[in-house]
């Protein structure tokens, strides 16, 4: 062998290349990454990436949707952090609104906040048509392709922004990652105080959301009904939701007052 191609081996262990693929996610550990980009990122080939990336994901350190992969429920959940004074308050005040809306549809309901360009469940209430569904209470997902994600960036420029600057990866066929179309869709938003989810983040999931806005005028959670495609209708549920979420408002206002009281 020659010493040119000697020189050239990887002689990483596999723990090693595997950890530099864990750590080739960077900023979108949560958004997702390429394979070929993780690949070029850890100084992998394409198919040793590939092969290890599968034993990844059988042990839940990463998941994959679409073409792109994520850190999966394992790391994420090594790396929670613990809930805000403000989150906790939150979570405790706004859950009589949940379980209003419960009774009312029947249906999954989420709350949800706004971390980075991230949404984190504070909160779930699983509903009676059983669906498959992403979500989880303390977990993260990419807001731009969830109800709550992008009712929640419609009021958050800063964050709407950083979201629309970077490449979206489609977790679903359907999945908006044009900058033109959220920014539009996000005006919508606005305008009707309604975004949805359409089968974006997991085939047969569709979901409506509503902000919930503290006494500034600030969108501080969002609240959402979901259920399975074909048997759940989320604009059914708009006049609902928005009726709740305005409740739900002025308790977030006076949670948000106290906390900057303290």
């Amino acid at each position: 062998m020659s010493s040119t191609s000697a020189s050239s081996r990887d002689n990483r262990t596999a723990v090693d290349k595997a950890m530099a693929l864990l750590r080739a996610f960077g900023e979108e550990a949560t958004t997702g990454v390429g394979v070929s980009e993780l690949a070029r990122r850890a100084e992998l080939s394409k198919s040793t990436a590939f092969r290890l990336l599968a034993s990844l994901q059988s042990n839940d350190a990463v998941e994959r949707a679409g073409n792109a992969y994520r850190l999966g429920k394992m790391i994420q959940n090594l790396g929670t952090t613990q809930e805000s004074d403000l989150h906790a308050r939150l979570r405790d005040a706004l859950t009589p609104f949940m379980v209003n809306l419960y009774e009312t549809t029947r249906q999954t309901v989420h709350l949800a906040i706004l971390q980075g360009t991230d949404v984190v469940y504070l909160n779930k209430l699983y509903g009676q048509l059983a669906v498959r569904s992403p979500s989880r209470i303390g977990g993260r997902l990419p807001s731009y392709c969830t109800a709550v994600g992008k009712v929640l960036l419609a009021y958050n420029p800063d964050a709407a922004q950083t979201v629309l600057s970077k490449e979206m990866y489609a977790w679903t066929e359907n999945t908006i990652t044009d900058a033109d179309r959220l920014s539009h869709e996000l005006t919508n938003i606005r305008r009707d105080h309604v975004g949805y989810d359409r089968d974006e983040v997991l085939l047969g999931l569709n979901c409506v959301a509503a902000p919930v806005f503290n006494g500034t005028g600030q969108a501080v959670a969002a609240l959402s009904i979901s259920g399975p495609t074909g048997r759940f209708n989320p604009e059914s549920q708009t006049s609902v939701l928005r009726r709740v979420t305005y409740e739900a408002s002025r308790a977030a206002a006076a949670v948000s007052a106290a906390v900057q009281r303290t």
